[in-house]
């Protein structure tokens, strides 16, 4: 403030025809500019809320009983709140119900009458008031029924009753039921009796003797969850006269006219009495089918509509119908459309000048169309004198700074409204150009001309004038000094001087240059995808300038940092921006910007990039047949290469992806955009997409269509690789390749099997039902051994039949074998094996044999199909008897005569211990003790010597009767080696593996002391 005094003295003399009085300044503007500036460091501001009130609905029966309804703003300083409901303020402090929290409002121990209504938060501060949205807070709740008895109700056989219900006060949904003679479960219904769900009355349409009895209502609150039960309603049925028959009565239908709005569920209810039972059934007036959505409970007769739209408006009726005539009940459901309040055009805080104009509008979009009003700090806001109000418009002219607060525009129609907040600040301050600074100084080209912009801060506006050397310029209505063909003598100190009570100057000199030009300018360019290229830009400007180029792409800015397609080189005149690897992406306008600190030119050019073309739209099915489909489709971009073909590919659950499908036409030109696909297999889930290609290469694939399934049809592939034989005797057994589900045309698929002797002209055929049959077999104990059947097996499902396969000639099982096998014998090769030797069986009798041998209670088998067998894992020194027997396709044949025969002792038990070896160049000296058996072994015959290098699989064997071995050995590897002893009953226990490790080319001989072995390795195995 008072480098501003300072300034106001220094500059008297451009000032003293508006000078003004030092002390009514200073209290009148200057105290306002202070508080403005602190304001606007601290961010102060009216109330906004962040948090509103809305409907809402509590339920009675909640335990802790305390109610919330939210409320929040933001401001600075905070707000306060206070609320108030249906209109009239809330004492928080004198009504011990209502409590604030925060901003919230907390009810205790709310009551149903007494709390509920419509409720809205106010929150306040220095800036002014603002109203939240109304909220209309409801209880839930059911109280209990009247505990007077209910009259008995007599009624005949016959006869139809309605039993009222009659519920007892209460809100939120209900759901109705009805007790029959206190039972545990509600009453269920069905076609003679119904629970009206808008009543609660309970219809009979025909009273049978067994409804006599007490019935009760029960009445549940689906919020609160709580049920009551009425009196009990006793039913005397009157048995010594009979109601005769009479036409339908609809007791209970729906109302003349109903209003439905979009999206939501409507049930339409609807129940005859009568005798017999009526039947309810629904139509339109119209003859139009009733929608795939309709939900029919065909027990009760109710019709229900989910997701309401327009074309479910109409005439409704209800049918009710028995032998002595039948009765419509109309009524029409009428869409309504109403579309929820929503703003599309808001308010936005004002911060403006001391005698402007504001101007304010908003615009909400709804049905019915809303209307507006206006608040200022949560009063109505009147037209008068400058305030003028017109629907959404708020005009106020030549504000003041009674005029700042907060206002609200209210839209509102039958179904709601919304608010819409702004805050209007009026300022009141001096010039000041600490936000808008003028230049101090510029450098501007000779011949050329500059604009000079001098525009404070003011409130209200300040008057703006240029001075030069004492003179005073002309100056623009704007306050801009605008000087022409600028020349040497133009260069100079310019002030200007801003006021609406003092000024400030500020000082700009200028100076002459030669203009900027680009000599070598970008040139509009076509690429193809993947290419690069480089858009040139040269310039020429006066050598006292330091040009700085800048490149712009589609309006942006290209920053080279982040881009890694866009690379500028060059060097100080030139900025050549290169492309690299273009894509689809890269095609637009680019600028090359060149600014000095004189001026600043540009030149454009437009870069056409070619390429594949995009995914076409996503494809139409139409018309849809058991093999063709029409499809069409729309074009997606061509990227500047005009699409020549479309293929059309297909996908279903049994291919690999998608394929190419045939088309009419076979090839589908560019212009083209629709084709029929042929050649599809019925009753077989489709979807279908496009792809566009040009000459730069195939596009990306449309979107897939939605899935379809053709139509089915009779099936047109027969099954392959029908054969058979084997089985049991009497039995043909016939098997086939199963056709795939993507070949069976349709429903209830099946196989038709055909089959007839050799020679016979008459077919025996069977039906199998199952599209996973792949055998059958015929049994008829006359049939002879192989016989020759001629066979064939075709398809059908619920279209009709298919084709047959080609006849194929199958033989029935074979005889059992009538022989055993002859000169059985048998040798024991070890403890554990026995070989059997045996005279195969003629050809004729049997094919395959199997060898069978017990011990006590075991018994195993090893099956051969040569006249040899190797029987493995026996027992030692055990006796076994051995029987041999065939087998064909239809069974065992008898056994041969049994042969005894002893296994050989088992092999030693103890590994040979005692184990030494020396190493030396290429040899391993081994030596152990030798094996001696026990009583129940068999005797050592020799020993099995095994070695391998450690890192190698290849395995060698040496045997030998002696207790040492010389092994020859290539140096540098690690060996392993075990060593078991030879018996006739086979190999003994191992020695574990000895680890030899190779030798040190420092060292010829590993050797311990004495003879000089060494160190025993035994791993375990």
């Amino acid at each position: 403030i008072f480098t501003y005094l300072g300034q106001l003295a220094r500059l008297h003399e451009f000032l003293f025809p508006f000078r003004i009085a030092a002390h009514v300044f200073f209290s009148w503007y200057i105290k306002p500019y202070k508080y403005i500036e602190s304001r606007r460091e601290n961010a102060r501001h009216g109330p906004v809320f962040t948090q509103e009130p809305s409907d809402s609905i509590f339920p009675m029966s909640s335990g802790d009983k305390l109610v919330f309804i939210n409320c929040g703003a933001k401001g600075n300083p905070p707000p306060h709140y206070r609320w108030n409901v249906d209109g009239r303020d809330i004492d928080t402090d004198s009504d011990l119900n209502y409590s604030l929290v925060e901003g919230n409002l907390l009810i205790s121990n709310p009551h149903f009458i007494n709390h509920g209504g419509v409720y809205q938060c106010i929150a306040t501060n220095a800036f002014g008031t603002i109203v939240s949205r109304k909220a209309r807070v409801r209880f839930a709740f059911l109280q209990n029924f009247s505990r007077k008895p209910r009259n008995t109700v007599l009624v005949r056989e016959g006869q139809a009753v309605v039993l009222l219900c009659g519920p007892p006060p209460h809100y939120g949904e209900i759901k109705y039921s009805w007790v029959f003679n206190g039972q545990s479960s509600f009453l269920q219904q069905d076609a003679r009796r119904f629970i009206s769900q808008r009543t609660g009355n309970l219809y009979i349409a025909k009273v049978e003797a067994s409804d006599a009895g007490n019935y009760t209502c029960a009445v549940r609150n689906m919020m609160t969850n709580a049920t009551v039960f009425s009196s009990p309603t006793p039913v005397v049925v009157r048995r010594d006269v009979v109601m005769g028959e009479y036409e339908p009565k609809i007791e209970v239908h729906f109302p003349d006219t109903l209003h439905v709005s979009k999206g939501s569920s409507v049930k339409l209810e609807c129940f005859a009495l009568g005798n017999p039972v009526p039947s309810i059934s629904w139509r339109r007036a119209d003859g139009n089918p009733l929608p795939g959505k309709i939900k029919i409970n065909h027990s009760t007769g109710d019709l229900e509509i989910p997701y309401f739209r327009p074309e479910d408006a109409g005439v409704y009726e209800c049918v009710a119908e028995n032998s002595r005539g039948r009765n419509v009940a109309r009524g029409q459901l009428v869409f309504q459309n109403v579309e929820h309040l929503h703003w599309t055009q808001t308010l936005k805080d004002a911060y403006m000048a001391i005698g402007a104009n504001l101007q304010w509008e908003c615009k909400a979009a709804g049905k019915p169309r809303p209307t507006y009003r206006w608040l200022k700090n949560s009063q109505p806001l009147t037209a008068m004198g400058r305030v003028h109000v017109e629907a959404g418009r708020l005009t106020i002219s030549k504000i003041t700074l009674s005029d700042s607060g907060m206002y609200q525009c209210v839209a509102e129609n039958e179904y709601g409204s919304v608010y819409a907040s702004a805050e209007l600040k009026v300022v009141a301050s001096p010039p000041d150009f600490t936000q808008r600074p003028v230049k101090t100084s510029t450098v501007v080209q000779r011949g050329g001309e500059s604009v000079l912009e001098c525009r404070p801060n003011a409130s209200p506006k300040a008057s703006i004038s240029w001075w030069r050397g004492g003179n005073l310029q002309t100056t623009m209505e704007d306050g801009t000094l605008h000087i022409t063909n600028i020349s040497k003598s133009d260069e100079g100190r310019y002030t200007c001087v801003a006021r609406n009570h003092f000024g400030v100057s500020r000082f700009i000199s200028c100076s002459a240059a030669e203009p900027t030009r680009i000599t070598i300018p970008p040139l509009s360019s076509d690429a193809t995808v993947g290419q690069s290229l480089v858009l040139p830009c040269e310039v020429s400007s006066d050598s006292s300038l330091n040009p700085v180029f800048k490149w712009f792409f589609s309006g942006k800015a290209i920053d080279f940092s982040r881009q890694e397609h866009f690379e500028m080189i060059g060097g100080a005149s030139s900025s050549d921006l290169m492309v690299r690897n273009i894509q689809l992406r890269h095609s637009g306008k680019y600028v090359c910007m060149v600014h000095t600190e004189v001026d600043t030119v540009s030149a454009a050019a437009d870069l056409i990039v070619r390429g594949p073309p995009s995914a076409p739209e996503v494809p139409a099915v139409a018309d849809v047949t058991d093999t063709t489909v029409q499809l069409s489709w729309g074009s997606g971009p061509d990227n500047h290469s005009p699409i020549t073909v479309y293929m059309v590919q297909a996908r279903t659950p049994f291919s690999i992806g998608w394929q190419n499908v045939r088309t009419v036409p076979d090839s589908v030109p560019g212009q083209m955009m629709h084709a029929t696909v042929t050649d599809l297999n019925p009753w077989v889930e489709y979807e279908f997409r496009v792809v566009a290609v040009n000459s730069v290469g195939v596009g990306e694939p449309s979107t897939p269509s939605k899935q379809i399934r053709t139509k089915a049809a009779a099936p047109k592939v027969a099954p392959v690789n029908v054969s058979g034989g084997g089985g049991a005797r009497g039995e043909l057994v016939i098997t086939w390749e199963p056709v795939s589900e993507e070949q069976q045309a349709g429903e209830e698929f099946g196989y038709v099997v055909a089959l007839r002797p050799l020679g016979s002209s008459t077919w025996f055929q069977t039906v199998l039902a199952s599209p996973d049959a792949s055998t059958y077999i015929y049994r008829n104990d006359s049939t002879a051994p192989l016989s020759q059947f001629e066979v064939t097996v075709g398809v059908y499902n619920s279209m009709g039949e298919g084709p047959f396969s080609r006849v194929v000639t199958v033989l029935s099982a074979e005889e059992e074998p009538s022989e055993a096998p002859q000169r059985v014998w048998a040798r024991a090769v070890s403890a554990s094996e026995i070989e059997v030797y045996w005279d195969p069986i003629p050809p004729s009798s049997g094919s395959e044999k199997i060898i069978a041998y017990e011990d006590g209670s075991e018994q195993s088998g090893v099956r051969v199909i040569n006249s040899t067998a190797l029987l493995s894992g026996l027992k030692g020194s055990t006796f076994y008897q051995i029987a041999v027997r065939a087998q064909n396709s239809a069974g065992f044949g008898p056994c041969s005569v049994s042969v005894n025969i002893t296994t050989k002792k088992p092999p030693p038990s103890q590994p040979p211990a005692g184990i030494e070896w020396l190493l030396t160049n290429s040899k391993i000296l081994l030596r152990w003790e030798h094996v001696k058996a026990m009583e129940n072994e068999s005797e050592v015959m020799g020993y099995k010597v095994v070695y391998r290098q450690k890192w190698h699989g290849r395995t060698a064997v040496l045997e030998t009767n002696k207790t040492n071995v010389e092994l020859q050995i290539p140096a540098g590897e690690d060996y392993l080696i075990e060593i078991k002893a030879l018996s006739e009953g086979g190999d003994g226990a191992t020695s574990g593996h000895i680890r030899i490790p190779k030798m040190s080319s420092k060292f010829q001989r590993l050797w311990a002391s004495g003879w000089g072995w060494g160190v025993i390795y035994v791993l375990s195995a």
